[in-house]
């Protein structure tokens, strides 16, 4: 394979499934809050190898619609370790020309949370080496159904034709509106399902499933899920093979 045909097999799109860090804490014999330090460590460690292996778009399922239901302490641990993340890391997405965005139900974070997002979100949107997307607060039913919803409402007030709904459209009412559609999803800790993960988007996703927690990913798996990745042969319902 020649370094052309490398480079149009690297996925433009990789979606990450953050899965195992209470059970990499629970191993060691830590609360599941170290758990969740570590794996911040390794969104960190991704970021840099998908920017340097040249994907453009990274996107991180990091707190799903269904954890609202996990006891408070811990959903104020994570949101703790949210706050934090956003006020450390931003300046540094930006200094490497990073544009960070947030999809999901944003409203029900914290106000001050809401305003960390929107800060951010505003001084990296003009960057353009990579793409970082954190799913918060995300739910793929919660999407699409939020999607039909708001066309409804455009049908009702006149705005909007009912013949004039089709895929295309659909999905500029998505809240992951201007991302491409995720050519590879990873999913840690040996768990072999979506999970609510962006259930429009995946339609002809390629998945891959490690073993490892994510605590313990790092940049030799993202390695070993691309090379999987490039030896699939993507045909997108047809019989011509993927270029």
């Amino acid at each position: 394979m020649n370094v052309d045909e490398h480079e149009k097999l690297t996925p433009k799109h990789v979606a990450i499934i953050m899965d195992g860090n209470g059970r990499w804490a629970k191993q060691r014999g830590l609360p599941r809050l170290a758990g969740h330090r570590k794996g911040a460590e390794s969104v960190r460690e991704a970021v840099e190898a998908a920017g340097d292996m040249g994907i453009p778009y990274l996107t991180l399922f990091s707190f799903s619609s269904e954890n609202w239901r996990r006891p408070e302490t811990e959903i104020n641990d994570l949101m703790g370790l949210l706050r934090r993340y956003l006020k450390s890391e931003i300046a540094e997405l930006h200094g490497k020309n990073i544009r960070f965005r947030v999809i999901g139900e944003r409203k029900r974070l914290a106000p001050d949370i809401q305003k960390l997002v929107e800060e951010a979100e505003r001084t990296t949107e003009g960057n353009t080496r990579q793409t970082l997307t954190l799913a918060l607060s995300y739910g793929g039913r919660a999407e699409i159904a939020d999607a039909a919803r708001r066309i409804a409402q455009s049908v009702k007030l006149g705005l909007l034709e009912p013949d004039a709904v089709n895929e295309a459209l659909f999905e500029n009412y998505l809240w992951s509106v201007g991302l491409p559609d995720p050519d590879l999803i990873i999913r840690t800790s040996g768990e072999k399902r979506i999970s609510n993960f962006l259930l429009w988007q995946c339609a002809y996703s390629e998945f891959f499933f490690t073993d490892v927690y994510w605590p313990d990913f790092n940049r030799s798996i993202l390695e070993q899920a691309i090379e999987d990745f490039r030896r699939r042969d993507r045909r997108f319902g047809t019989t011509a093979h993927y270029a």
